[in-house]
C-alpha cells in the first residue's frame, strides 16, 4: 500500500446543471486536495479521502458563483468544506466503483464514482505520478440544496440532477524511514 498526494494543478473537480430547462450551466472547483492510499495489487483495497473547499466554485461568472457560495446553495461560509471519504471500492470490468461518503453542506449521503484507472508514469521530478478519471450523478435536493424558481413556461430555473466529473492527478509520497530507537548503537 503506497500513499498519493492529490496534485491540485492538474486535478479538476467539474459539474454540470441545466439551466431553464435547456442549456447547461459548467462550472470547477479551483482548489481541490486528498490523498489515496493505493494498493496496487489489489486496487479494491484502496481508499480515497478527498476535500474542497466550497468558496472556491466558479462558473466564470461572478454574481452566479456568488450565488452558488451563498446560503441557497453552498452556504460557504457555515460549511467551508465538501469532502468525499471511500467506503468500498469494487471491480466493474476494466472500470472501478468508487462508494464513498459525500458531505455537502453538513449532510452525508453515498455516492458511486465510476472510475478509470489511467495509469501511473514516472514524473518530471521523478516520482510516479498517476491518473483517474470518475463521473457520479447526484440529485442536489438529497444535499439541501433546494433553492429553485419556478419558470413561466413550466419547469425549474436550475436542474435537481447535477454530473460530476473529476480528473485526478496524484503524486506517490516518498515512504518516510523508519526513526532509529532512541539509544541504538551504530554498527
Amino acid at each position: 500500500m503506497s500513499t498519493w498526494q492529490l496534485d491540485p494543478a492538474h486535478t479538476v473537480v467539474s459539474f454540470t446543471a441545466k439551466h431553464m430547462m435547456i442549456t447547461k450551466v459548467r462550472g470547477i472547483f479551483t482548489s481541490v486536495g486528498g490523498t489515496i492510499a493505493y494498493d496496487e495489487a489489489d486496487p479494491a483495497r484502496s481508499s480515497v479521502e478527498v476535500t474542497i473547499p466550497a468558496a472556491t466554485v466558479a462558473t466564470g461568472m461572478e454574481p452566479r458563483d456568488n450565488h452558488l457560495r451563498s446560503a441557497d446553495f453552498l452556504d460557504a461560509e457555515t460549511y467551508p468544506t465538501l469532502a468525499f471519504r471511500s467506503t468500498s471500492i469494487e471491480r466493474r470490468g476494466d472500470r472501478w466503483a468508487i462508494t464513498g461518503d459525500l458531505t455537502v453542506r453538513g449532510v452525508t449521503r453515498p455516492v458511486v464514482l465510476d472510475t478509470e484507472a489511467l495509469g501511473i508514469v514516472k514524473g518530471m521530478d521523478g516520482r510516479r505520478h498517476a491518473g483517474f478519471e470518475a463521473t457520479t450523478k447526484i440529485r442536489r435536493s438529497d444535499w439541501g440544496l433546494t433553492w429553485n424558481v419556478g419558470l413561466e413556461a413550466g419547469g425549474w430555473l436550475v436542474s435537481d440532477d447535477v454530473a460530476i466529473e473529476l480528473e485526478v492527478a496524484a503524486d506517490e509520497v516518498a515512504p518516510v524511514a523508519a526513526a532509529e530507537p532512541v539509544g541504538a548503537a551504530s554498527a
